[in-house]
Parts: structure tokens; C-alpha cells; sequence
């Protein structure tokens, strides 16, 4: 089975912590979950929103120099009120929470179609937030087992989207709330820290 590889970089990259908790430092994990690569595929096909699930990135791969820790300020959801007076005054509290950013992320999509590829290298990604682009580089021929095992040229973390006796809970699907599983590949060296 071949495969058509797509491989993308950029100066910086955020993946959310699928935790979402609110605490003094959240990292982002190093892999990419269900829900982040189906949005990245509903980007580049946007004739797939209407269907369900990843039907066209059959395999991906991010690798990265260092994680690093950013300050973001951040609000509740919620309003407290208070009573002054007569009046009542709102407010929304804020507070300061450190998140992981990739530094010079490496990321690889492959695809089953050679069209598909074509077009995808045609246009940018971004893993979470839409500031945080990475752009197309090439486009490669590969073998499924070249891309599962090659740690030079596909080097990276990729959680293979499967539930088994090696998967573990990754998140909740952001659209229907279900579970997600998966299990880390590891090929090469990831964290390319000079």
C-alpha cells in the first residue's frame, strides 16, 4: 500500500490540552487527538463537513524542537455579582495560566490518494488555534511500513486512532462528546532539542 506523504512546518504550533483544566500550568500532550486531526482534514476537504470521522488522512506524524511555556489570560465563563447599594456590579475574574507550545513543529500528513496530497500541499494547517499556521514543504511516496518505520525521514509521534489492550483515553470528541482511544507511535527521535 502506498502512501502519498504531505509534510508540513512552521515557526510555532499550540495542540489544546484535552483536559481543558484550568490550573497554574496545563502543557499541551505531544500528539495530535481524533478530533484535532479531523478538523485539520476539514480544512483542507471542506466538501467532508458534513460527514463524520477521518476519511481521508490515513496516517500523521509531529515532531517538534521544545515545548514552550506561554502565559495566556484567561476569563470564567461564569459572572459574579455583588451588590453595591442599590446597585449590582459584575464581574468576570481573570487569571494567568502557562500553556506548552510547540517550537518548529514537523508534521506529516499522509493520504491513500495522490490527488488528495496534491491538493493538500497546495494549502496551510494549523493544529489548533488558527494563528499557529504550518505550511507545505513537499510531497513524498512512501509505503505504509516505510511510514511506520522510517525514523529519519518520518520521524515523530502519531496516536494511532484504534482502541486495544495498548490504547488509553485521549479526550472526548469535541462534536459528540464521545470517548476517544488511541495509542502513541513513536518513530525516531521526536523532540529534535539541539
Amino acid at each position: 500500500m502506498n502512501y502519498y506523504v504531505v509534510k508540513y512546518s512552521g515557526p510555532f504550533g499550540f495542540i489544546k490540552p484535552w483536559t481543558a483544566v484550568r490550573d497554574s500550568e496545563t502543557f499541551s500532550q505531544q500528539f495530535l487527538t481524533p478530533s484535532i486531526v479531523e478538523g485539520i482534514e476539514k480544512k483542507l476537504f471542506p466538501e467532508t463537513l458534513s460527514i463524520s470521522g477521518i476519511n481521508k488522512i490515513a496516517g500523521h506524524r509531529i515532531s517538534y524542537d521544545q515545548v514552550s511555556g506561554q502565559q495566556e489570560v484567561i476569563q470564567t465563563r461564569g459572572w459574579n455579582s455583588t451588590k453595591k447599594g442599590k446597585e449590582f456590579l459584575f464581574d468576570r475574574p481573570k487569571a494567568i495560566l502557562i500553556r506548552g507550545v510547540l517550537q518548529n513543529p514537523i508534521l506529516h500528513l499522509a493520504f491513500l490518494n495522490k490527488e488528495d496530497a496534491i491538493n493538500t500541499a497546495k494549502q496551510h494547517v494549523c493544529l489548533c488555534r488558527n494563528e499557529d499556521l504550518l505550511f507545505p514543504e513537499l510531497v513524498s511516496e512512501s509505503t505504509k511500513e516505510e511510514f511506520e518505520t522510517n525514523d529519519e525521514k518520518y520521524t515523530g509521534f502519531e496516536l494511532v486512532f484504534e482502541k486495544n489492550e495498548k490504547s488509553f483515553l485521549v479526550g472526548y470528541h469535541r462534536v459528540s462528546n464521545e470517548p476517544m482511544y488511541g495509542w502513541i507511535r513513536v518513530v525516531g527521535q521526536p523532540v529534535n532539542a539541539v
